[in-house]
């Protein structure tokens, strides 16, 4: 299974913050977020992970440098930034037809990622992706889904006043590899964003697993330190 973690960003909601360092690599605990999970998915036997640079590039490239896996982590640098689904898109060589996880790394996840694997295994038929959930205590603030009694997703409301629920998308995902054909049959720019312009298309295909540990989207100060806090109790 081939991976991509998605670290472009600019993390703008986390300035003063991001205004020196990306968000992938300001810390929690004794490493980056980005640490977190490339040690996360070494742990499960992943053995290649693709990670896409754009903001302070450089800093990622340095830390990647640093670590003993580094010849499991291939780069991909955009001079400008190509939307999650243009990053799909734009490496497509490197996915091979291979189901593939997709993560924004912008989520800190304890996740037992094993767990979320099988269960795209053992999906059921007629879905072609996976997506992680999360119980959201701001969900006028995520992406909510509505589920059938078999975990498929029927509907989204991305970022409304009122959702009908609290179940979020992690924006955490398995593709099957007709995900990745649907994304690379548009040539034009129609197909930027996997939350706005993919899911859509998917309705009725999509499987859901709730996460089975904490899980926070860190974009905001306030979400950082939660983070923080919950790993320090963790460790201690």
């Amino acid at each position: 299974m081939r991976v991509v973690l998605l670290a472009a960003g600019f993390g703008t909601r986390l300035r003063p913050i991001t205004d020196s360092i990306p968000k992938c690599l300001v810390p929690i605990g004794d490493k980056p977020l980005l640490g977190h999970w490339l040690d996360s998915l070494f742990k499960v036997g992943i053995d290649s992970v693709l990670i896409n640079l754009h903001y302070r590039s450089d800093q990622v490239r340095k830390y990647v440098a640093t670590r003993a896996d580094k010849d499991k982590i291939f780069l991909a640098e955009e001079p400008e930034l190509l939307g999650t689904a243009g990053t799909i898109r734009e490496n497509r060589t490197y996915l091979d037809g291979d189901q593939s996880l997709i993560i924004h790394a912008d989520n800190f996840c304890n996740a037992n990622l094993t767990d979320f694997i099988q269960a795209h295994y053992s999906r059921p038929k007629n879905t072609d992706l996976t997506m992680m959930t999360f119980v959201s205590d701001q969900p006028s603030q995520c992406g909510i889904v509505e589920t059938d009694n078999m975990g498929v997703v029927t509907a989204f409301h991305e970022k409304v006043e009122h959702p009908p629920s609290n179940l979020a998308n992690g924006a955490v995902y398995i593709f099957e590899p007709t995900v990745i054909d649907f994304i690379c049959s548009v040539t034009n720019d129609n197909i930027k964003d996997i939350s706005n312009d993919v899911l859509p298309q998917f309705l009725g295909k999509i499987n859901t697993w709730p996460v089975n540990d904490f899980f926070i989207d860190i974009g905001t100060p306030s979400n950082l330190e939660k983070a923080r806090r919950v790993l320090d109790q963790k460790n201690h």
